[in-house]
């Protein structure tokens, strides 16, 4: 079974580079499983901010800002998303976030 970082080891491993997209999103994963919407948003606009084409943080700093109740800023996201996932031809990330904002909306 494969184990992920724990918070302390992904925070050691941003000391390093602290722009790396990986890190930074393995960040907001952690603490979005730990309920921590605002910390999870923090990491995944700083992933964004880093690297605007990773994909998957849309999609899941979308479902963290819903389970939050923060529709409106679940849809903005998926939005922007979307925009990305259409301009880097990921057929499969552009459904997801479809599939996401249609359950948004």
């Amino acid at each position: 079974m494969v184990r992920m970082p724990s918070i302390a080891q992904l925070e050691k491993l941003l000391q390093a580079d602290p722009q790396d997209p990986f890190v930074l999103y393995g960040l907001a994963q952690e603490h979005a499983k730990r309920g921590d919407t605002a910390q999870a948003v923090l990491f995944y606009d700083r992933c964004l901010a880093a690297d605007p084409m990773y994909l998957y943080a849309y999609y899941h700093k979308a479902r963290a800002l819903q389970q939050a109740g923060r529709t409106e800023e679940a849809l903005a996201t998926v939005k922007a998303g979307g925009h990305f996932a259409t301009r880097a031809q990921d057929a499969h990330a552009a459904r997801e976030l479809s599939t996401l904002q249609d359950e948004l909306a």
